[in-house]
């Protein structure tokens, strides 16, 4: 491949170039740009190719060291992202049931479309006590965004909603879960939304299988001290 693009640098770019690569802090990626901008300059210098420029972006060994020979082969680090995804997590502790929503946010239609697929399909013929936190979408109000107002209506009066604390979230046992997802199977990185979904789904459906419950020890007593301050206060007179 011949070479296409033409990379010019004024002296005080290529002097900011230099400090930049010469100083060694800054992120590998952009090291590794900054070489290659001063690589590619005409206005002095050798001059590389667009093959030269596509290998030097990719994943190559770093030179040994002086006196390091033998040493395993290194690598800069380089994050790449990929994109992201929400996850919404749907607990039922004392049922050792769970199930794990991949979506692309977490907006007020998403979460009511959520709520709306764990009355009707998951829990059909039961009143859902649903605990969250205080996040801004979690609200009765966001399902009139995703339904018609009759069946947001319907959908509401199907949920018992109680909040946690602010700054209490941990108070909700769906933390726990998400805390076993995150150890067991999101500890790595996962090329795609598809992927991710076949994960979660293989991670979920055994616990199912074995109605996997958390073995939560924060009493009622302990509540009382922990969360003294979220009490009314009596004063008698």
């Amino acid at each position: 491949m011949a070479k296409r693009h033409r990379v010019v640098l004024t002296a005080e770019e290529r002097d900011g170039l230099k400090a930049l690569v010469s100083k060694g802090k800054t992120l590998a990626s952009k090291q590794t740009r900054g070489r290659i901008l001063l690589m590619c300059d005409e206005s002095e210098g050798r001059k590389w190719t667009n093959e030269e420029v596509a290998s030097a972006l990719s994943r190559t060994p770093l030179p040994p060291k002086p006196g390091e020979a033998g040493t395993p082969t290194r690598y800069d680090y380089e994050y790449e992202r990929n994109g992201v995804s929400n996850l919404f997590m749907l607990f039922a502790p004392l049922e050792g049931w769970r199930r794990v929503e991949v979506t692309d946010r977490r907006a007020k239609v998403d979460w009511a479309q959520a709520i709306g697929r764990l009355v009707d399909v998951d829990f059909p013929d039961k009143r859902v006590v649903l605990v969250m936190d205080n996040l801004n979408t979690h609200a009765p109000g966001s399902l009139y965004e995703a339904f018609e107002p009759a069946e947001a209506r319907r959908i509401a009066r199907r949920l018992e909603i109680h909040y946690t604390p602010k700054h209490g979230s941990w108070l909700n046992m769906a933390e726990i879960e998400l805390s076993a997802l995150a150890a067991q199977c999101l500890d790595r990185r996962i090329p795609d939304q598809d992927a991710l979904r076949r994960e979660v789904e293989a991670w979920q459906e055994p616990r199912n299988r074995q109605s996997t419950r958390v073995d939560w020890r924060f009493t009622t007593d302990d509540a009382r001290i922990k969360l003294k301050r979220l009490y009314p206060s009596i004063q008698r007179s």
